[in-house]
């Protein structure tokens, strides 16, 4: 080998090229490490361009800034986005480098819809449920109740939207929409009223139901003239039945009848709560 030219030629030129990638690698590090690409901001932009309501600078300042490691050649990108969405209101985070020394985070914020639970918790306007302060999120206004079983976020907030739509025809808002666990659904309205529309047997079974009580609402508040609905029951094939602690006439509530017939009168002498069922 020894004797070989070619070889000695092919080795050393090898080992002056690994020594020369061995000297950048060490020269690159060494300046890598430079107090000048220190880390000297994050700086945090709104996603889309408008401007954000719950993010600020004190909170990054307190909750992200400390716990980033590295500096601008170092820092893990991944590590820093997932810290940012750790932050209460911050439904989504990209980062990049800015030359030399500075970061560039933009957030997508939550939109607070409502109120999910009861441990403090907020669903956004996207189905999502999320941890924050929940007096940020009232803007003088009572937010909605929502409340299901875990995963049903979305189903909640699609329905809410169906009848929302849906009660605007008789100038009623929900208020508060919960799915049980046996997923029966139940809404309250902000006149104070309670309907149960019980659980979906086909994908037309709820729309239903709330287009009968929509048809037939005006003639019960009619024949109530004065007296609140408390609850209804819409549960019934073709009728419903609702109760009322202050209707003028007790009514019999044995049996469901069609909306269009005049339900029988009976003395209730066990409750002042009266049940009719329509």
């Amino acid at each position: 080998m020894w004797h070989d030219v070619r070889s000695l030629n092919a080795t050393a030129s090898f080992l002056t090229a690994l020594t020369v990638l061995a000297a950048l690698v060490t020269g690159v590090w060494w300046l890598s490490q430079r107090p000048m690409f220190a880390l000297g901001s994050v700086t945090v932009e709104s996603m889309y361009g408008i401007d954000l309501k719950h993010v600020n600078e004190l909170t990054v300042r307190n909750g992200v800034v400390g716990k980033i490691r590295g500096n601008f050649f170092t820092a893990d990108l991944e590590q820093v986005r997932a810290t940012f969405e750790t932050v209460p209101w911050v439904r989504r985070a990209t980062v990049r480098r800015e030359w030399p020394n500075a970061l560039v985070v933009e957030v997508e914020e939550h939109e607070a819809l409502g109120t999910w639970g009861d441990e403090g918790r907020l669903l956004s306007v996207k189905g999502d449920v999320f941890t924050a302060n929940i007096a940020e999120a009232d803007d003088e206004q009572t937010l909605p109740e929502f409340d299901g079983p875990v995963g049903s976020e979305k189903d909640v907030l699609a329905r809410f939207n169906e009848l929302r739509t849906a009660f605007a025809k008789v100038a009623l808002v929900p208020h508060a929409l919960s799915l049980s666990n046996r997923y029966a659904w139940t809404v309250k309205l902000d006149n104070g009223m309670s309907v149960e529309l019980g659980r979906e047997q086909d994908r037309n079974t709820l729309n239903k139901r709330v287009a009968r009580l929509v048809g037939v609402y005006p003639q019960l508040v009619a024949r109530l003239q004065e007296g609140r609905i408390d609850t209804i029951d819409m549960r019934y094939p073709n009728g419903l039945a609702l109760s009322s602690a202050a209707l003028n006439v007790p009514l019999d509530a044995t049996k469901p009848v069609k909306a269009a017939k005049k339900p029988k009168a009976a003395p209730n002498t066990k409750t002042n709560t009266t049940t009719k069922q329509i």
